[in-house]
């Protein structure tokens, strides 16, 4: 890796071939370290807490939900060693360097959501463990934690989560058998029910949870080397991220029916694990801290992303990275100390987040695989024009807004609306279903029948200088 020291330099640019390194495996310890943190143990709260299930149907629930979205997930992440690039950057493939940008945008936001739901988490982690720490501390404490791995960069990301891997799984183990062995409620497995609604609420957060991955994955499999070991970049990421998910979630599943209270799981493990608690507290605390560099990390390229297609010739060096992380950390510690009722702020927030990422997944994944199988002209993306991708790709942008339009009839995010399909499915919301089942088909047939397999054998493709290249040190 081209650096100065420890700290990465390239920001958004092609990693050349003379800079790639690590294995597939090395993908395994980054999922599976990073997503034990006390969001995904709420997350899988939510089950009884929030959609009032059993600790079967919200057990089944989750592991249908992962398992299904993780796929998506492990796909995109085999794109990072075929391409050399961010995840979000291969969208200029699809959309055009400007079409690009909406996709960007909705990825900013969800960077900066779960961001700031981590640091809310993280604050209350340290209260718990340390009283005399405020939440409000503890999220600034956790922030600038986050942002110190990030002036680093990869290398640093990918090393901690090797470490998580270790330390956070004995825990989490450990944590998990503690419950049942220390005694549990008598009605701990009929509490709570298994309506279809509810149940396929729980499915979807879950699913949600692997698939707002998608434009992360690529990020930390971009320096990998383009070789044939594509399968193995497939299913270590697979069964890391599904494995660093489920038994979290599980966790919290466990937590909220043994602990009871509203549903808080972080507060319900400081409780539950006597004088283990504060030990607890604090793994907790680190590891939300840690695994929140992946947000700020991801944030930071696509911000740079959108800055770089309207400022052409410019590809961002580590000065800028740190500035950009700077601003990214700030606007996101604003939210998570404004954050009040988490719970149905943080559902609300994943459901709305699933609506809009499940077109773009549809049309990436459809158009990396069955329509340019994988064949870029990656110095396209760079390029002031947009390349052979042009500036605007009508074709993916009409299918991302029809990918949105025929979910809107089975959305039902509490609070905010609520599709006439909804009643006659019991409450069930199956939008994300819908979406990619209709998505992935039309994007094809349009793309297919206005030769975008095609494009890569457009004569005189133009070349940029700026992919590959050395990254400027400073501005």
């Amino acid at each position: 890796m081209s650096s100065t020291g420890m700290v990465e330099k390239r920001t958004i640019d092609m990693i050349p071939e003379n800079e790639r390194h690590g294995r597939p495996r090395d993908l395994f310890t980054i999922w599976f370290g990073s997503n034990i943190l006390p969001l995904t143990i709420i997350t899988g709260a939510l089950g009884p807490a929030a959609f009032g299930l059993s600790f079967w149907a919200s057990l089944i629930a989750i592991v249908l939900g992962n398992l299904g979205g993780g796929v998506f997930m492990a796909l995109h992440s085999v794109q990072g060693p075929k391409l050399g690039v961010p995840q979000m950057i291969q969208s200029r493939g699809q959309f055009g360097s400007i079409g690009a940008v909406i996709v960007v945008l909705v990825a900013v936001v969800m960077y900066v959501g779960f961001f700031a739901s981590i640091l809310y988490l993280s604050g209350e982690a340290i209260n718990a463990a340390f009283p005399s720490v405020s939440t409000n501390v503890g999220q600034i404490g956790s922030a600038i934690i986050g942002f110190v791995i990030v002036v680093f960069g990869y290398k640093l990301i990918h090393g901690l989560n090797k470490v998580a891997t270790v330390i956070l799984g004995i825990a989490m183990i450990v944590g998990i058998v503690y419950i049942p062995i220390h005694g549990v409620p008598a009605d701990f497995f009929t509490r709570g029910g298994s309506d279809w609604g509810a149940f396929l609420g729980m499915v979807s957060i879950a699913a949600l949870w692997q698939l707002a991955y998608a434009p992360y994955v690529s990020d930390y499999s971009r320096y990998m080397p383009a070789d044939k070991q594509l399968k193995e970049t497939f299913f270590a990421s697979y069964f890391g991220c599904n494995l660093g998910s489920i038994l979290p979630m599980l966790w919290g599943v466990m937590v909220v029916l043994a602990y009871g209270g509203d549903g808080d799981a972080i507060i319900g493990i400081n409780s539950l694990m006597g004088g283990l608690g504060g030990l607890f507290m604090v793994l907790l605390f680190l590891s939300g801290s840690q695994s929140n560099a992946i947000n700020l990390y991801g944030g930071t390229l696509c911000v740079i992303t959108i800055i770089q297609t309207f400022w052409t010739k410019w590809i961002a060096g580590p000065s800028v990275r740190i500035v950009i992380a700077i601003i990214v950390t700030l606007l996101s510690l604003y939210f998570a100390l404004s954050v009040s009722d988490f719970l149905t702020q943080y559902t609300n927030f994943v459901l709305l987040l699933l609506y809009l990422l499940i077109p773009w997944t549809a049309i990436n994944l459809v158009d990396f695989y069955l329509v340019k199988k994988g064949n870029y002209h990656v110095e396209s993306f760079f390029h002031p024009s947009g390349g052979i991708y042009g500036r605007l790709n009508w074709v993916a942008l009409v299918s991302y807004a029809f990918g949105i339009l025929v979910q809107l009839p089975f959305m039902y995010p509490p609070d905010y609306y609520k599709g006439f399909a909804v009643d006659s499915l019991n409450g069930a919301d199956i939008a994300w279903i819908v979406g990619l089942a209709l998505t992935c088909p039309f994007y094809y047939v349009l793309a297919k029948a206005t030769g975008q397999d095609k494009l890569i054998e457009s004569v005189g493709i133009p070349t940029d200088p700026l992919a590959g290249q050395s990254p400027p040190s400073e501005f």
